[in-house]
Order: C-alpha cells, then sequence, then structure tokens
C-alpha cells in the first residue's frame, strides 16, 4: 500500500530542511581566519587560568576548614569535581553566549566564535561546546586539534561536529584588512 497524500513522492519525507551556505570563505576574507589557531591556543590557557583559580581557592578554604575541624571539613572536597563542572560549563555559556560571541581568554586575543552560518554563539552552544571539547580531547587525545591544520577554516574537530568557527574579531579583522590593502 502506497500513500498518495500530497506531500509524499519520491524524496519527499515530509520535513524539510534549509541548507545554509558557510558564512565565512577562507579564499574570500582570509583575514578573518589569519593567526586564529596560534590565538586560540592562547585564548584556552587563560580561560584555564580564570576557570582554576576559583577552583584553587575553594580548594584552599576547604583545607583551612578540614584544619579546623579536624579532618571533618575535608569531607567537602567532593564537592569540588561537580562545582568544577558547573562553574566551567557557565563560564563557558555565559561568556560565548553573551554579545562578544566570546570568552574572556579568546576577547583577549580579539578572536569571536560563530555558527558555520554567521550567527554569534549562544549559552547552550556555548556549553555544549565545551562538552564536546572535553570529551574529545579526553577520547581522542590532544590529536584532535591537529584537524586545524587541515581544513581553510582551522576548525577543529570539536567546531565540526558543533558547528562553530572561530574568527578574528572584526577590529582584527579591519586592520589585517587594512594591512593587506595598503
Amino acid at each position: 500500500m502506497t500513500d498518495s497524500g500530497p506531500n509524499t513522492g519520491p524524496g519527499r519525507s515530509g520535513t524539510s530542511f534549509d541548507f545554509k551556505p558557510h558564512a565565512y570563505d577562507p579564499a574570500a576574507n582570509p583575514e578573518l581566519f589569519e593567526g586564529v589557531l596560534a590565538r586560540r591556543i592562547v585564548a584556552f590557557i587563560i580561560d584555564l587560568v580564570i576557570i582554576a583559580i576559583p577552583l584553587i581557592a575553594a580548594s584552599a578554604f576547604i583545607f583551612v576548614f578540614g584544619l579546623v575541624t579536624f579532618g571533618l571539613g575535608w569531607l567537602l572536597f567532593w564537592l569540588l569535581s561537580p562545582i568544577s563542572v558547573i562553574w566551567a560549563l557557565a563560564y563557558y555559556g555565559l561568556t560565548l553566549g553573551s554579545p562578544a560571541s566570546a570568552t574572556i581568554g579568546m576577547r583577549a586575543m580579539e578572536i569571536e566564535m560563530r555558527t558555520w552560518y554567521g550567527a554569534p554563539a549562544y549559552f547552550v552552544l556555548g556549553a555544549v561546546h565545551a562538552v564536546v571539547f572535553w570529551i574529545s580531547v579526553s577520547v581522542l587525545t590532544p590529536f584532535i586539534l591537529l584537524v586545524g591544520f587541515f581544513n581553510a577554516r582551522g576548525r577543529l574537530l570539536h567546531d565540526i561536529v558543533v558547528g562553530t568557527v572561530l574568527i578574528n574579531a572584526q577590529a582584527r579583522a579591519a586592520t589585517l584588512r587594512a594591512h593587506a590593502t595598503g
């Protein structure tokens, strides 16, 4: 028995997909991608320090609290693992979901995250991006970072999976464009 409704037929599944082209072309706009991979590594280190400082402070507090309570306070160390995950997700989600679409480290390095079709990042995308990064690095080792050398946009494995691209911020791109033409 076959369906003969208006939405049936060869190639029709009742759903439609709007395929958008890539918003950023490295051949047409090389200034958007110039130096992003190296700056991205420095931005990651800055962000890692920003995430680690409150966790180190919490660890020191729990340690001292444990000394004062004769070891009873050290039971709070089990909270550090879930707190670190929540803090990292909140940090990446809030900073990437901000109007700048960049973490503090990325802002310092003048790069920003966009979806592959050009929209700014948002909270959930930033949090998912961080989760996919940490999972991919944990499972596949840092060799996933080599993917950036083999594509024109410098996208890493987790960028491709999540559908993001990191580009130079507009001010930096304009400066690079001016130096290239002048």
